[in-house]
């Protein structure tokens, strides 16, 4: 997302280099987006469909007779399905895909109003209750559809979705803001969709709606069924302090991430330091005390969402997929707000382990929810009622180029490792860079300068990945040995020419990581992690599951099997004498082939000090 600069802000901000501008050549990434393209896509259409959520449109426009099916806030899972399918065609173009779309947004268009209203909800079982309830998700969906008419206005030209979408933010925008009715949204989204809109269209009322809905909260205004149970209350909806006044995470993990995400951007645009301030004491709290090793968050089935401070259960762990989607919308814009690379190596970590975790290799079958410890019991399903983590997924898989580069000015920030081009505009002129690896199996990267100016100067920096022990680097073939790391970066600013390639070999070893003292249900175990993959045991992969345990003579080997879950690294363990052995996959893929028992953190006899990770 491009926004202004702000004199007021830090010279580390850096500028997103959206996912149109990063060709994906990738085995691992292109795997899972041509399972979402040929079978999550499709899924969620067929459901969608089978389910009344796009009949509702037609219904709701006149178009046929009936009643509202559903739950009120099933629009905004049309909306995800037209952003992943808009993302889908900016990558391959599919033309009875888009057909399918346009025939979807006729509907929606067909169910507006005359004001700009549009919740097919309201419209056709409760038209006498729009906008008194803040938690029945009228704006949340609104929020849904302009990023989904952003996208495809960016995708294929057409304006109808976006014309729709602009003129229900304007009616939200006459009827809540300074002077006008309180309003606080019992579920966060149309804050960060509203400053996407401003940057599509250039109106700064829309970002300054954003601005003044975050001010609402904490004040005493938040009105309907979440703040009326006196078990969830306002904290559910992180109404119970002003924003600028937050000190800990609270409430429904997803509502935390989309809020967290919205006033990052707002931050950036208006250079406000106390929602700086703010943000940087609320990662701390959520990344140091409620986090899981997969960046999974929200122990909680109860409130979908958190409870007290290094409260990590792993069987009953919620996790919800959405969340972790939400760990990496926000904690990408804090990386752009700070340039610190600890916020991509959460990315990162959600990216690769709790968000994908959510969909089947085969891309029609998702998770809910994520436990880090299984009986046998929990399986991934090809739909849900509530069906926010399937539709998140459709959107997220084919805009993960958005998370790869970012710059600032004349300088190229490269946050993660995917193989392909990067097309980036820099204050000295266009530059296109090729990366080559086999990433997450293996750490060696090759970046090569495919278009720049000749002998044009401008800065590279490359992310070591907090994991990462040791590293290598080559430039041209000779080996820097003196290179500096600065907030998690080595950097490098000279004159390039095309083929000129910098080469990052980062050491992929297996690490044992132990939890935080404070997380009691790990005491006594350990977890596996190799690069950015945590790993786990299956029980299909070793007939002694219920015996398993790490020690101090455990050691571990790694052997990339092709044929396993579409190839993976599996991590091999045994001590000295060939006994105690087991196998671990993956966290991301478990749940893919015979149902049976899995763990993350696995019981170990310890006899040393260690060292906590998690």
């Amino acid at each position: 997302m491009t926004l202004s600069n702000n004199a007021a802000l830090s010279h580390h901000t850096l500028t997103g280099v959206p996912f149109t501008s990063v060709s994906i050549e990738d085995r691992f990434w292109n795997n899972r987006i041509r399972a979402t393209q040929k079978s999550t896509l499709a899924a969620c259409l067929a459901q969608c469909e089978a389910t009344g959520r796009i009949s509702n449109f037609a219904k709701a426009g006149g178009l046929m007779e009936g009643g509202f099916e559903g739950i009120f806030y099933n629009d905004s899972d049309v909306y995800k399905v037209l952003e992943g399918i808009a993302y889908s065609l900016m990558i391959e173009r599919d033309e009875e895909m888009e057909a399918q779309a346009d025939r979807i947004i006729d509907l929606i268009a067909a169910a507006q109003q005359e004001d700009g209203y549009l919740q097919t909800f309201f419209t056709l079982a409760e038209p006498e209750n729009k906008w008194k309830d803040m938690n029945k998700h009228e704006e949340y969906c609104a929020g849904h559809m302009v990023e989904a008419a952003i996208a495809y206005k960016q995708a294929t030209g057409k304006r109808l979705f976006l014309d729709v979408a602009t003129k229900l933010a304007d009616h939200i925008d006459s009827l809540f803001g300074p002077g006008k009715r309180h309003w606080v949204p019992g579920h966060q989204e149309i804050e960060l969709a509203l400053v996407k809109l401003y940057v599509e269209t250039g109106e700064e009322r829309y970002w300054k709606l954003a601005y003044w809905l975050l001010e609402e909260r904490g004040h005493g205004h938040g009105v309907g069924y979440s703040w009326d149970r006196s078990d969830w209350g306002a904290a559910y909806s992180q109404d119970d302090v002003p924003v600028r006044d937050i000190e800990r995470v609270t409430g429904h993990a997803v509502r935390a991430m989309y809020m967290y995400a919205g006033m990052t951007d707002v931050a950036m645009l208006s250079g406000d330091q106390g929602y700086i301030d703010a943000l940087d004491r609320i990662w701390h709290n959520v990344v140091d005390r409620n986090m899981y090793i997969t960046g999974g968050i929200g122990p909680s089935r109860h409130n979908e969402g958190f409870t007290e401070d290094y409260d990590l259960p792993n069987d009953s762990a919620y996790c919800e997929t959405c969340a972790s989607v939400g760990m990496v919308l926000w904690n990408h814009r804090m990386n752009l707000l700070h340039g610190d690379s600890k916020y991509a190596d959460i990315v990162e970590r959600a990216m690769y382990n709790g968000s994908i975790s959510g969909v089947s290799l085969s891309g029609d079958k998702f998770f809910y929810v994520n436990p880090l410890e299984s009986d046998g019991t929990h399986h991934r399903v090809p739909w849900y009622d509530c069906s926010c983590c399937p539709t998140q997924i459709a959107r997220f898989i084919p805009s993960i180029g958005n998370y790869v580069y970012a710059v600032r000015g004349n300088h190229v920030v490269v946050n993660q490792y995917v193989a392909g081009t990067g097309s980036l505009n820099l204050d000295g002129g266009k530059v296109v860079l090729r990366q080559e690896t086999e990433y997450p199996w293996n750490g060696r990267i090759t970046l090569r300068v495919e278009m720049c100016e000749p002998k044009a100067v401008f800065g590279i920096s490359l992310r070591i990945p907090d994991w990462c022990k040791s590293f290598r680097l080559a430039v041209g073939g000779q080996e820097v040995s003196d290179v500096e790391t600065v907030r998690g970066y080595v950097r490098f600013h000279q004159a390039w020419q095309p083929g000129d390639e910098i080469t990052l070999e980062l050491t992929m070893q297996v690490e044992r990581v132990y939890a935080h003292p404070l997380v009691q249900v790990n005491a006594g175990k350990v977890a596996l992690q190799r690069g950015p993959l945590v790993y786990c045991v299956e029980e299909i992969d070793n007939l002694l599951y219920d015996a398993l345990k790490v020690d101090s003579s455990t050691r571990f080997r790694t052997r990339y099997e092709a044929e396993l879950l579409e190839g993976v690294v599996a991590i091999y363990a045994a001590d000295p004498s060939g006994g105690a052995q087991f196998k671990a996959v993956p966290y991301y893929a478990w749940d893919n082939r015979t149902p049976g028992k899995m763990e993350v953190w696995l019981p170990e006899q310890a006899d040393a000090a260690r060292l906590y990770r998690f």
